[in-house]
């Protein structure tokens, strides 16, 4: 969990959101638009994800973009919020690691906050930027307890938080730790990513991590994921509990 510490003072970071995904298994209910223009509640899902970045106090977000990637430039433009807003479209589908290497460039940030586009998790920004700090970690993966862990493939870590695999997704569910989509990068790993061809973070990159200074830190959440029409179907009411507790 997050620990309880005096508040050390973080730097600016920048923010990288992937959202270049097909949105295959999305797309019966969210026809010819990303995903993170699914409306929910009336606006698209990625107000929520930039609401989020400026209540962090995030100042620069670059947009990692693909599958119908003009959509989402023209209706969020180049400022939301008081966040500077950059685009960073791919050619091809390149993978979350792919389409998040291509962005390199435009992230001046040693360290970068990176966001699955098509997840949200309740979190306290600065805690977690003081869990990853404290440790000297080079990446840190943002993790919550799910009653149905094996949708989502478990994680599993040492006592000291240290990431010691990643399980396969499996038929049958059972609780445990899953990636809830949000992580802190060292600039220096996404170099490492290879810049041509497909990639993908979960699959191929994080496993390769273990056994590096490779963290994963508990937060309470709550958390949703979109990537299905049921999980989608839920959202509003996610969101709409969300901010009653807030009140």
């Amino acid at each position: 969990m997050f620990e309880q510490c005096q508040m050390a003072a973080r730097p600016s970071i920048t923010a990288a959101i992937l959202a270049g995904g097909l949105g295959t298994r999305l797309r019966p209910v969210v026809m010819d638009q990303p995903k993170v223009l699914a409306a929910i509640g009336g606006y698209p899902f990625l107000k929520y994800l930039l609401d989020q970045l400026a209540s962090w106090r995030i100042q620069k977000v670059v947009l990692c973009t693909g599958y119908l990637g003009e959509q989402i430039e023209s209706r969020f433009g180049q400022d939301y919020q008081g966040l500077r807003l950059i685009y960073s479209r791919e050619p091809m589908p390149l993978g979350t690691a792919g389409a998040l290497r291509l962005a390199l460039p435009l992230i001046d940030s040693d360290t970068v906050l990176v966001l699955n586009g098509d997840s949200y998790c309740k979190a306290d920004f600065d805690a977690f930027w003081r869990w990853h700090d404290l440790r000297r970690s080079v990446a840190t993966l943002l993790l919550v307890n799910n009653p149905d862990a094996q949708r989502f493939g478990r994680v599993r870590i040492a006592a000291d938080g240290q990431i010691i695999s990643f399980d396969e997704k499996k038929a049958d569910a059972e609780p445990g730790l899953i990636n809830a989509g949000i992580y802190l990068v060292n600039r220096g790993l996404i170099k490492s990513i290879p810049e041509s061809g497909a990639v993908s973070l979960e699959r191929e990159i994080f496993p390769a991590w273990i056994g590096m200074d490779f963290y994963g830190c508990q937060a309470a959440g709550p958390f949703l994921d979109i990537g299905t029409p049921e999980s989608y179907a839920s959202a509003e009411v996610f969101f709409a509990g969300m901010n009653a507790s807030q009140t």
